[in-house]
């Protein structure tokens, strides 16, 4: 069997050292747990940052995926194939947007929706309209129009210039978000809850300012749903939670169940713009990750997943506040369905890593959150054992401060 220590010297002499990997290798998967290469299993509470949404391994998503292997896999966007369309037709009926538009990931959809909001002007005539408006703590991707909508500094600063025009805003000023909007913004792009940002809902009333400052000026939305769409609040989608009416969504990670496939979602006014040759790309929408698709939209479409979700999100929830009870360091429990953030008063990098040790796969983000991403099958008794996890590590970290 290959070693860590093996891999890790390979990878030190032949991987672009992009990511600081933590000390462990994974070889299986089954269900909401993974396994290194000792043999080791760990509860896995981050789905491969809400990708795994059926899980690991899962065997309705293994055998379409090896059938479709074994039939045809790619054949390029010059032709029609038979699973492109019926993918699409899922997603619209989720959404509520009509057209869809494949990719590859959640950056590239990200990017196809601000060259679409760009394009939709460009048609009607508008020109002028190029302007973005983007919210202070949002991360969108980390290509360059998405890079461009990202709001931290430590991402964008190194690839400056970035694509200019671009307004951030304070996501809880309503009044910052209505200025901001005007006749010259194509379009305002907003996550729903934040994912990267911490894992912050977007408040109502900064909902409602978005709402009617684009009813007002005609100005495009952009809701961002990479990470809280696909049924992870409960939702399909989770502007439909907050009354938002998105002109263009876009959507990743969960999609393909661990098969690269995004979207997308087009309102018909924005398609209506668009014309052949003005976007594209090689493997999106192929037959492979179009099946892949179909299967997790399936499993939501049928209403009992949806409602599983709700209903351990609110089992998470009640449990996440009771550990906050008993640890000082919680500051705030944040999030919906099964998006979790455990906002802390300290560096949340040591109890991700003691978690880790004990068998627990979460992470950190926004320094001092702990995100929680279980597949989306997870049992109330998976998440008990979780946070049973949680609580013995937030004690001894505890300890550790005091000293």
């Amino acid at each position: 069997m290959t070693r860590l220590d093996d891999i890790r010297a390979l990878e030190a002499q032949h991987i672009v050292p992009t990511y600081a990997r933590q000390p462990v290798m994974f070889v299986r998967g089954d269900g909401v747990y993974l396994y290194d290469s000792e043999g080791r299993a760990y509860l896995d509470m981050l789905s491969g940052i809400g990708v795994a949404a059926r899980g690991h391994a899962d065997p309705d998503l293994t055998r379409a995926i090896a059938e479709q292997a074994a039939t045809l896999m790619h054949v390029s966007n010059l032709y029609f194939h038979p699973l492109q369309a019926e993918a699409a037709s899922r997603l619209a009926a989720l959404s509520g947007l009509p057209r869809v538009f494949f990719c590859n990931s959640g950056a590239e959809a990200v990017e196809a929706c601000l060259k679409f909001a760009r394009r939709y002007w460009h048609t009607t005539g508008e020109r002028e309209r190029t302007g973005f408006v983007a919210l202070e703590g949002g991360f969108s991707g980390r290509t360059m129009g998405a890079l461009s909508v990202t709001h931290n500094e430590h991402y964008r600063e190194p690839f400056e210039p970035l694509v200019p025009g671009v307004t951030f805003v304070n996501p809880r000023d309503p009044a910052a978000i209505a200025a901001a909007i005007t006749d010259r913004t194509a379009a305002i792009i907003a996550e729903p809850i934040q994912g990267e940002g911490g894992v912050r809902p977007l408040p109502q009333a900064s909902a409602d300012a978005i709402r009617d400052a684009c009813r007002s000026t005609g100005t495009l939305y952009i809701a961002d749903e990479v990470q809280s769409g696909l049924g992870r609040t409960g939702y399909p989608f989770y502007f439909q939670a907050l009354g938002l009416e998105p002109d263009l969504v876009s959507v990743g990670k969960a999609l393909g169940g661990g098969v690269p496939i995004g979207a997308t979602l087009v309102s018909e006014r924005v398609a209506q713009a668009i014309a052949p040759g003005d976007h594209g790309t090689t493997y999106g929408g192929n037959l492979l990750a179009c099946r892949a698709a179909i299967v997790v939209l399936e499993q939501l479409a049928s209403g009992r997943l949806l409602e599983h979700i709700r209903a351990a999100g609110v089992h998470l929830e009640r449990r996440l506040r009771t550990l906050a009870l008993a640890h000082p360091a919680i500051v705030e429990i944040r999030g919906a369905g099964l998006m979790r953030g455990i906002e802390l008063t300290i560096d949340a990098g040591p109890v991700v890593d003691l978690a880790r040790e004990r068998g627990l796969l979460v992470n950190r983000t926004d320094r001092t959150v702990v995100r929680m991403l279980p597949p989306l099958t997870v049992t109330e008794a998976d998440l008990d054992r979780a946070v049973d996890i949680l609580d013995e590590v937030l004690a001894a970290v505890a300890v550790e401060v005091t000293r």
